[in-house]
């Protein structure tokens, strides 16, 4: 099966004031910069309803990212661990994860708090329901 192709094929680009690794935060929600997504014509019907949500999960290709790194020292630590322990950019399918609040919805999605780099392909977007996606244990 480790001979699988999956092809993903973007839905749209991220523009942000993030040009480089090293000017985006640790995570989106440390951010109140705003981004936008442009969404690609051919799925502008894919947007229809996702106004009626205030915060959606943005998936994105991180696409300046390593891909042959499993482990890695996290931020503020100094013992390596597995990648997948970690939020770590670097990663064998650099896919980036990030809840961002949606203020404006259409062609042009503006959002707040999304930790892409410009020029990120967008894969997926999704909308956020707290009573699914929160744990409360």
């Amino acid at each position: 099966m480790s001979d699988m192709e999956i092809r993903i094929r973007p839905v749209g680009v991220v523009r942000s004031p993030f040009r480089t690794r090293s000017d985006a935060p640790a995570q989106g929600r440390f951010s109140s910069e705003e981004s936008e997504i442009h969404i690609f014509p051919e799925y502008l019907d894919a947007v229809d309803g996702l106004e009626l949500f205030s915060h959606i999960f943005v998936l994105y290709w991180l696409h300046l990212a390593e891909r042959n790194v499993l482990r890695v020292v996290p931020r503020g630590k100094r013992k390596k661990r597995g990648v997948f322990s970690t939020r770590a950019p670097a990663r064998p399918n650099p896919v980036g994860l990030c809840l961002v609040e949606l203020l404006e919805c259409g062609e042009i999605l503006r959002v707040r708090g999304l930790d892409a780099l410009e020029g990120s392909p967008v894969i997926d977007i999704k909308p956020y329901y707290e009573d699914i996606d929160s744990p409360g244990f």
